[in-house]
């Protein structure tokens, strides 16, 4: 027992530094754990502001709270004397494995936090990306799902879809439809243009503003060929497609306007022996 005193005495400096130096390591990790947290909940909050989907603010949440944690318990450790180097070299190196094991899916994690964020499109909006067409049906943190007009289900990863241009069929109210109609050379061009403007003013599904165009656009090669750009509604553009084709077909027919169509003449010339 003496021996034991005689040694606290002799090392008491010693005892009284590492001492305060642990103290000082557990009061850095009790902060960091509030710091950790306080981060995460505050990050949570952005996220939720911008109406970002529960899912992606809590996993990104939890990312901050596990890198503030893994600062804070090597503050801690650096505080009692311990070298973190190694261990700093050590997580980097497991980082980067993990990094390099799960480099397809982190992608697609960033993209589904990119279009969470940025919004390019909606549930419920008709797209096209990444070669693939389809009304949107999920948004998820690796994927999207899309409904395609023949009722298939595409399941596309988001970084494909983040990798390329994304058409937007649903953003805007309205949407202008492009026709062209072709008719013959010997076709009267006015009654021609007035047939088509008929057509398009029959039409209640077409809007006031903007205008449509009615148009000569081009001498092709075996017609003459009108552009037809009416203004819908976003929900009716298919559906008043389908109908101006076929009464613009209707009309033209009607009036007496060929529609022309790819043809070749052959001429035969008789020789003399």
């Amino acid at each position: 027992m003496e021996t034991i005193t005689n040694w606290i005495s002799d090392n008491s400096g010693m005892l009284t530094h590492y001492a305060l130096q642990a103290v000082l390591a557990i009061i850095v990790l009790i902060i960091g754990l509030r710091v950790a947290k306080w981060c995460s909940n505050l990050t949570q909050k952005a996220f939720a502001k911008r109406n970002v989907d529960k899912a992606v603010g809590s996993f990104c949440g939890n990312i901050i709270y596990a890198l503030v944690f893994i600062g804070t318990v090597l503050m801690a450790l650096s505080q009692v004397g311990v070298e973190t180097t190694s261990f700093i070299a050590i997580l980097g190196a497991a980082g980067l494995a993990v990094g390099l094991a799960l480099q397809g899916s982190l992608s697609n994690f960033a993209s589904g936090v990119l279009i969470i964020i940025l919004r390019p499109f909606k549930s419920g909006d008709y797209i096209e990306a990444g070669g693939k067409a389809g009304v949107v049906r999920k948004i998820e943190i690796f994927s999207t799902e899309l409904n395609t007009p023949d009722n298939k289900i595409i399941v596309m990863p988001n970084s494909s879809i983040m990798s390329g241009a994304i058409v937007n069929y649903s953003r805007e109210k309205t949407r202008r439809i492009d026709l062209v109609i072709g008719v013959s050379y010997d076709a009267d061009l006015k009654k021609a243009k007035s047939v088509l403007t008929s057509v398009l003013d029959a039409e209640s599904r077409i809007l006031k503003e903007p205008a449509y165009t009615v148009a000569v656009s081009e001498l092709a090669d075996s017609s003459v060929n009108f552009v037809v750009r009416p203004w819908v509604n976003t929900a009716d553009y298919w559906p008043t497609y389908f109908d101006l084709m076929e009464n613009i077909k209707i009309a033209l027919d009607d009036n007496g306007v060929g529609i022309p169509y790819p043809q070749m003449d052959v001429h035969l010339h008789k020789t003399g022996e």
